[in-house]
């Protein structure tokens, strides 16, 4: 008895002795160390991050750090830290800050998975955690003792699996959100359970099956999102008819089919319906109209037919009417252009005719009108922009006829006229060319007449007015457009001289005057007009000659004079003008010889036919100009210099000139052999010979041709493949064509992404360089050619890593460091396995050290590539292939060109940042989808917003805002986990 009474006072002092333990290591633990091992889990970029979240001996210090806020007792009850940039992850410690009330970790880039320790915040209110990357199943168990919580926004993270279904316990959840993941399976059913719920947001995942009927249940919902990726079966349930205080219904992108339900009548406060680019069928349901409250309607991209109901014209609350693309017809109501709010009409993409409404834009609010590609006629309404807020107006491809009116002449609000194919005629308002705001006129294929106003000003970025009846002279005005990048006047009656002070533009890329009556010579003023990529003079009645100073023209790649009457001889600079891909002069009356090698070996005699006084030089003995000179040289005595004379002095000379030549021969002979031999050097060891290269240079064995030269593929003894790049001329400086700078540049470095210079092969006349032949050509011919739809996510992602290592080893690992200074989609190469090699380094160029920059003569590279700060300030460092590698990064995510996919002049940084902006509900999902190339199939979202981003931080416009090399391959390297492992090959 005594031995148990011992044993049980032992184990209470023991228990008493853990207990006492255990208190003291829990106390020991005050918030502030939570706090601050926080701060050591969740850190900033390159150590920053909650800077004021430091050690104190104060109780109270933590109460103080920014997003933190404390009660009277100094315990934390608010936590936000959404206003830093982050990464890490939440430490379970989080479960000791046991007051909490509002949670919000907000768009920090936070990782892994959210700790099960979240479940002790039974006081919690705001659970927060939207726009990190999160993953895995989201943990429903932590909400089982959250009785409070009223928000739960997770959008826009990782978690996969099923939707959590525990959430049904929280009886007091108003804000769920769980858009922008990647959960599958269905809507649970229990869902209908939250009764409290008013903000429903699935919006964004991988979901299937139908969408529950019994979410009608939902008496409190105001705003629902399940659109989006979503990929559902049926219809759209006819029950949310029964939503009464449904302000919101967003079921756009979701596969919905069949009629749009009439019971969605019902909702008298219903403020926006979205429910674009789904299956949707039949009519548009009069009964519609008695969505009193509606603001927004949005049912493009469908397969309605049909007519705009007459009952619509009880939705005078109306702002925004999206229509486009489905299959409606008849005329467009009138009473459109009665409601007092409409700012936003799009109808583009259906059969509707008649006329436009002749009020419409009369209420003083529209903003943008856009009925392309209907059956339009009669006149353009007056009072389109009454109120002088109209920014975008487009007609194009209809009927309209009669004039364009005088009043948008003072439309000073427009942004953009787009009304080409259609039957307009009269002339132009002077206004328009001088509207502060406006930055597009494009008004080809109509019947316009009349003269261009003699005053032009403003902000005007492009000018088409092709295929008119516009007459006169082309005013000096043009000049006073300083953002003018696109003219074509082509295919009118203009007549009189070019204009010197075009070429005053400093920005305009593409010039077309084709097909005019206009005279007089080339303006010499044209030579310093550097930013020109496409010039076309063509079918006019221009003389003189061209101008020398033409070859100043480095950036110009279509350059066409044919059909004039111009005079003289081919400038031989134009060897030199290496951008240079189409030349036209034919049908002109050019004299001499042609001038061979450098450019000129890239254009055929198509470029120069239709001069009968032009010779190749090949034919010179043949030339009709060289004999004609020498009939009419020599002062006056032609007639007594016949040719017969001619024959027998040249007999004379070639007879006398043999003598020398005989007895100079063999001591010329030896050195005039080596001259001409070839060289192979070699930087590896080479299993061929130089003959065995040029063997090889037959047209057959082209695979490609660039500025600077020709490439072969080369077949060598040994079974190996090669390309053989042929430059023309070894030259010195800045005409050798980049041999130099290849030489210095591959010639010492070794890099797995960088194409390896197997050697090269030289004479006095020309130059071979020798890469390993990479099968699967470029990356731009490739992902722009016919097989680009099978080029998928994985290997676009894979590319993109392995060339921005190869960039990031000649930044960073380099000394001195090497700029590359021409990046694109056409110098990335690809090897049997699609593995990316950088390759072309013709405008390579060496820096002292990071931060450096050098100043260059000239703008070198390639259009839509190229740094706004190089192209403006022809400074140029490393931060200038960021640039022209962020642009390739949007050519792996678009699929588009970086130039002539959206119209002359505007290049695909614009286009991106103009389609992004212009998005009604913008996120970083949709700002995706609206770009993403339609071929691409199976993409992870996280993954393609993640590389995006990588992108539009490579093309900000300051350079110094722009990541390093070792940034972006960081970066890449570490994707969401969504986001393809940067290790998986998929090939074609």
């Amino acid at each position: 008895m005594e031995i148990t009474s011992s044993r049980n006072l032992y184990l209470f002092i023991f228990s008493l002795l853990l207990i006492l333990l255990f208190s003291s290591s829990c106390s020991a633990y005050s918030e502030l160390d939570v706090l601050l091992k926080l701060k050591s889990s969740m850190i900033g970029p390159k150590g920053s991050g909650l800077k004021d979240w430091k050690p104190s001996s104060s109780p109270s210090a933590h109460c103080s750090f920014s997003g933190v806020r404390c009660d009277q007792d100094s315990r934390v009850v608010s936590l936000n830290v959404s206003f830093e940039c982050l990464f890490g992850t939440i430490p379970p410690e989080i479960g000791l800050l046991n007051k909490l009330v509002n949670l919000t970790i907000t768009n920090v880039n936070l990782t892994g998975k959210l700790p099960s320790e979240i479940g002790n915040l039974t006081s919690l209110k705001v659970l927060n955690i939207s726009g990190n990357v999160f993953d895995g199943n989201f943990p429903g168990g932590i909400v089982h003792e959250m009785t409070e919580l009223e928000t739960l926004d997770a959008y826009n993270n990782n978690f996969t699996g099923p939707l959590p279904v525990e959430i049904v316990s929280l009886k007091n959840l108003k804000h769920l959100s769980f858009g922008g993941n990647y959960f599958t399976g269905e809507i649970p059913e229990s869902y209908s359970e939250i009764q409290s719920l008013e903000y429903l947001g699935l919006n964004g995942n991988q979901l299937r099956g139908k969408v529950p009927a019994l979410l009608s249940k939902l008496k409190n919902l105001k705003k629902i999102y399940i659109g989006y990726f979503n990929s559902y079966e049926g219809e759209i349930p006819h029950e949310f008819g029964s939503l009464s205080n449904l302000e919101v219904l967003d079921m756009a992108s979701c596969n919905i089919s069949g009629e749009i339900p009439t019971s969605l009548s019902q909702l008298k406060h219903l403020h926006s319906l979205f429910l674009q680019v789904n299956r949707l069928t039949g009519h548009i349901p009069p009964e519609l109209s008695g969505l009193i409250s509606l603001k927004s309607l949005d049912l493009s991209n469908n397969a309605l037919t049909g007519e705009i109901p007459e009952s619509f014209s009880a939705l005078t609350n109306i702002t925004l009417i999206h229509l486009f693309n489905n299959a409606l017809y008849g005329s467009i109501p009138e009473f459109i252009g009665d409601f007092p709010n409409l700012e936003v009409l799009q109808l583009w993409g259906n059969n509707f005719t008649l006329e436009l409404p002749r009020n419409l834009g009369r209420s003083g609010k529209l903003k943008i009108l856009d009925v392309t590609s209907n059956h339009l006629t009669g006149h353009i309404p007056r009072d389109l922009c009454k109120g002088g807020r109209l920014q975008t107006l487009i007609l194009m491809d209809n009927f309209l006829f009669g004039s364009i009116p005088e009043e948008l002449g003072q439309c000073h609000s427009l942004i953009k006229i787009r009304a080409m194919k259609n039957e307009l005629s009269g002339r132009i308002p002077a206004g328009i060319f001088s509207l502060p705001l406006l930055n597009m006129i494009e008004l080809d294929e109509n019947y316009l007449s009349g003269e261009l106003p003699e005053t032009m000003s403003g902000s005007l970025s492009q000018l088409r007015l092709t295929n008119n009846n516009i007459t006169g002279h082309i005013p000096p005005a043009i000049g006073n457009l300083p953002n003018l990048t696109v003219l074509h006047l082509r295919n009118n009656k203009l007549n009189g001289v070019i204009p010197k002070e075009i070429f005053n533009l400093k920005m305009i890329t593409t010039m077309n005057l084709s097909d005019n009556n206009i005279e007089g010579e080339i303006p010499p003023s044209i030579s310093s007009c550097e930013s020109l990529t496409s010039v076309d003079f063509s079918r006019n009645s221009l003389s003189g000659e061209i101008p020398k100073g033409i070859s100043k023209l480095k950036d110009l790649s279509i350059l066409n004079f044919s059909r004039n009457q111009l005079t003289g001889q081919i400038p031989v600079e134009i060897r030199l003008m290496t951008s240079l891909t189409t030349l036209d002069l034919s049908y002109n009356d050019f004299i001499g010889i042609i001038p061979n090698g450098g450019q000129f070996l890239a254009f055929n005699e198509s470029s120069f036919a239709g001069n009968p006084n032009l010779c190749f030089s090949r034919n010179s003995s043949l030339c009709p100009s060289l004999t004609n000179s020498i009939k009419h040289s020599g002062r006056g005595q032609t007639a007594s210099f016949g040719t017969s004379k001619i024959v027998i002095t040249v007999i004379a000379l070639v007879t006398a000139f043999l003598l020398i030549f005989v007895t100079v021969y063999r001591l010329r002979k030896k050195r005039s052999q080596k001259s001409r031999a070839w060289k192979l050097t070699a930087f590896q060891r080479l299993d061929f010979k130089a003959e065995d290269v040029l063997e090889s240079l037959k047209d057959e064995n082209i695979i490609g041709k660039g500025g600077a030269g020709i490439v072969y593929r080369g077949s060598m003894p040994a079974g190996i493949d090669v390309a053989i790049k042929r430059l023309v001329g070894r030259g010195t400086g800045r005409y050798d064509h980049g041999f130099s700078a290849e030489i210095r540049t591959l010639g010492q470095i070794r890099h797995r992404n960088i194409v390896r210079l197997l050697g090269y092969v030289s004479n006095k006349d020309s130059n071979l360089l020798l890469y390993e032949y990479m099968p699967n050509g470029s990356l731009g011919e490739l992902l722009h050619g016919p097989k680009g739809g099978h080029l998928q996510w994985e290997t676009r992602y894979r590319i993109a890593l392995e060339s921005a290592k190869g960039l990031c080893y000649l930044h960073h690992d380099c000394s001195p460091l090497i700029i590359h200074r021409d990046v694109k989609s056409n110098n990335i190469l690809l090897d049997s396995e699609f593995e990316a090699h950088v390759a072309d380094f013709g405008l390579a160029k060496f820096l002292q050290g990071p931060g450096s920059s050098e100043c260059m003569s000239i703008v070198a590279g390639s259009y839509g590539y190229i740094a706004p700060e190089y192209a403006y300030t022809l400074k140029v460092d490393e931060k200038s292939d960021v640039y022209s590698f962020g642009v390739v990064l949007l050519e792996l995510i678009a699929g588009k060109r970086p130039v002539g996919d959206f119209g002359d002049g505007v290049e695909i940084v614009r286009w991106v940042k103009k389609t992004t902006s212009e998005l009604s509900q913008p996120s970083e999902a949709a700002s995706v989808m609206a770009v993403v190339d339609p071929r691409l199939s199976g993409y992870p979202l996280t993954g393609v917003i993640h590389l995006f981003n990588i992108a539009l931080m490579c093309v900000r416009d300051e350079s110094a805002a722009r990541p390093t090399m070792r940034e972006v391959v960081h970066m890449l390297a570490n994707p969401p986990q969504s986001a393809p492992p940067p290790s998986r090959l998929l090939t074609l």
